[in-house]
């Protein structure tokens, strides 16, 4: 089947038949859509430079997260 077959087809359905053809294009072009490449991951270089890194690097409190977590909910829930 050649284009001009399938637009002749196309052009001698009834007005509805011919939008019910067109949401079935749009659904297809959706369903093969080429993949799109995932974004790029940051760099490890880029996110060591911002500032929220390392904020808490002086603080005595949390120098053992786990524990600093730990004694928090032990003070919130009891």
């Amino acid at each position: 089947m050649n284009t001009q077959t399938v637009m002749e087809g196309f052009s001698s359905l009834p007005p509805d038949a011919q939008q019910q053809v067109a949401d079935f294009i749009d659904f297809l072009k959706v369903r093969y859509q080429k993949a799109k490449p995932a974004k790029k991951k940051v760099a490890r270089e880029a996110l060591a430079q911002e500032a929220f890194i390392g904020m808490w690097r002086e603080r005595k409190d949390m120098q053992d997260s786990s524990q600093w977590v730990r004694e928090l909910r032990r003070k919130e829930w009891g």
